[in-house]
């Protein structure tokens, strides 16, 4: 979970240095003045710059150098060139464990230690220490009067700062960094560094245009940036090589990650306010061969609370589906690839079962979006609080309803099952590539096969498929016949219907697609199939008899879709193409 992060002010007063009036007064004042609130308390001689660095680094987990000529290791000068001291006001401490400790003043700077990597090819240690005593030092190390030179630098240095500040280190950058004061006005304001107008940009770019991630990937010449809208990726800018470290730094930092650590794949979190809308962004680095690789997947809280008619169901599938999630107990699994949205179609029938006189309780790892009345628990790999041991735990709390984010090994498959045969009802998800395949995986993870066949009450396979965009779709008059045939559409099913193709337009971005629904196929058990399941049946017998008792495949739903209008034979063949089917 997020770290909550407090601010200076916050600090300073928990310390005793300065009451909440006296706060309230730097704030107010560092307001007037365009300050930060660190420079106004020192202004106004509220407190001293020395608790002002102690509680910034406080604040950031950095560690505090009350700095002192002995400080300094003899020689340590001599490993930062001169120029660079004096430029970027830092003050080399000497060598520690292989690193470069370094002095610096603002916890908030990027570049410099990008600039220091870069230019002495070694891994840096940075420690915070007051301001003036790194320009004092300085000044007596090279025996000059530089302190306007030094000041100069620094006012450009300090314009350099995110707009989350708003000129005041009080503004917090937790673990789950809140950065709602970043919108329009920050944009276009000069005194933004570029890489922090250069990541604002891309974030606001591609929440207006539907993203659901946000792909930042080093390569040999350059940084390639792609947005999956839609679910396909499409590729959006090329940043120059030079900028990668600054800008995989300014993801990490607003994410509350170490930016140090680049060997190990790093999560973490950042809020967001685009548009008044409060946007989530789940952040994942993974080493790469020419670099971290870097995805935003964007989370938007009202993309699961579409409500269930809106997700794609067909008049019969969605009354059977009403009446599966009704029932007391019992497991109902949905199975599909990553990104097929099974999270959505399990949290929309949680909001509609979600009422008073029930208790839900969920395990997901992670926790994505947050739902009222809901008891929502996060997995925790590294501290042993896994799926089976909050499953558990979730039976003592006398829940009515359960949600298992993910069927995942054995362990957590039979407790789901001795959960839904002591009178719960399980929801959970299962990556297979249909439904009927769901039971014959979990039979060969290690499930009994009279387990099986005894508590699931359901399976549904689903997909997403892209919708021609409503704008600028037109009459498609001469149809590709090779996709309609893949489709399992005949001529005879096209008599008084019109199908439709993509064409582009400002509102689609020019792709002719805009927005996704569900393809679903969703089988019920019967007697044949539990038979089936308890008599370990291969997955096409079952297939067969989920067919013949009235499952609808995808391919056949998919094949409704495209006869009602709303997409095409080629984008249901692609999703829902079954090997050796061609027709229902």
């Amino acid at each position: 979970m997020a770290r909550h992060q407090k601010k200076l002010g916050e600090i300073l007063v928990e310390w005793g240095i300065i009451n909440p009036k006296e706060q309230t007064k730097a704030v107010d004042h560092a307001k007037g003045k365009n300050l930060r609130i660190g420079e106004a308390l020192q202004e106004l001689k509220l407190c001293s710059e020395n608790n002002v660095y102690k509680a910034l680094a406080a604040q950031h987990n950095m560690e505090y150098i009350d700095l002192e000529k002995s400080s300094v290791a003899p020689n340590a000068v001599n490993l930062i060139p001169d120029e660079l001291m004096k430029k970027h006001l830092v003050l080399p401490l000497g060598m520690e464990n292989g690193k470069l400790r370094v002095a610096v003043h603002d916890p908030l700077d990027l570049e410099t230690p990008e600039v220091l990597r870069f230019r002495l090819g070694k891994e840096i240690r940075l420690v915070l220490a007051p301001k003036s005593r790194i320009k004092r030092y300085l000044d007596d190390l090279f025996n000059t009067s530089a302190s306007t030179t030094i000041d100069k630098t620094m006012d450009k240095t300090l314009k350099s700062l995110d707009a989350t500040m708003d000129k005041s280190v009080d503004r917090s950058i937790d673990k789950s960094i809140d950065i709602a004061g970043m919108n329009e006005d920050a944009m276009n304001d000069p005194t933004q560094a570029p890489i922090i107008k250069l990541v604002q940009a891309m974030i606001m770019e591609a929440v207006r245009n539907r993203a659901s991630d946000i792909h930042i990937e080093p390569m040999k010449d350059r940084v390639r940036v792609r947005y999956r809208i839609d679910g396909e990726c499409v590729e959006r800018d090329r940043i120059p090589l030079r900028m990668k470290g600054p800008l995989i730094s300014r993801l990490k930092i607003m994410a509350g990650i170490d930016i140090a650590e680049k060997r190990l794949p790093q999560d973490g979190r950042i809020k967001m306010t685009v548009d008044k809308a409060n946007i989530d962004f789940r952040v994942s680095t993974l080493p790469a061969y020419h670099g971290e690789s870097v995805v935003l997947r964007i989370l938007r809280p009202d993309s699961v609370r579409i409500g269930i008619q809106n997700l794609g169901f067909e008049e019969e599938d969605n009354k059977i589906f009403q009446k599966i999630i009704k029932r007391p107990n019992g497991i109902f699994l949905v199975t599909g690839p990553t990104g097929s949205g099974k999270t959505t179609t399990l949290y929309g029938a949680l909001n509609e079962l979600n009422r008073p006189d029930r208790k839900i309780i969920t395990a997901e790892d992670p926790v994505e979006y947050n739902f009222t009345g809901i008891n929502q628990c996060q997995v925790k790999e590294a501290i042993g609080l896994t799926f089976a041991k909050i499953l558990r735990s979730m039976l003592r709390q006398a829940p009515n309803i359960i949600l298992v984010g993910e069927i995942r090994d054995l362990e957590v498959a039979e407790v789901a099952i001795q959960a839904a045969l002591t009178g719960h009802l399980v929801f959970s998800t299962l990556h297979t590539n249909d439904a009927p395949s769901a039971i014959t995986r979990l039979i060969d993870m290690g499930v009994k096969p009279f387990l099986v066949a005894s508590s699931i009450q359901a399976v549904m396979g689903q997909r997403l498929i892209r919708l021609l965009c409503p704008k600028c779709k037109q009459p498609d008059k001469d149809p590709n016949k090779s996709w309609l045939k893949l489709c399992g559409i005949s001529e005879a099913q096209l008599k008084d219907k019109t199908l439709y193709k993509p064409r582009g337009c400002d509102h689609c971005t020019g792709t002719g697609f805009r927005g996704r629904l569900g393809i679903f196929e969703l089988m019920l058990m019967n007697n044949e199939i539990r038979d089936l399941a308890f008599a370990r049946a291969p997955t096409n017998k079952i297939r067969k008899a989920a067919l013949a008792g009235g499952m609808k495949s995808l391919l056949a739903d998919g094949k409704i879709k495209v006869l009602n209008g709303v997409t095409t034979a080629e984008e249901i063949v692609k999703v829902a193409q079954v090997e050796g089917i061609v027709t229902e």
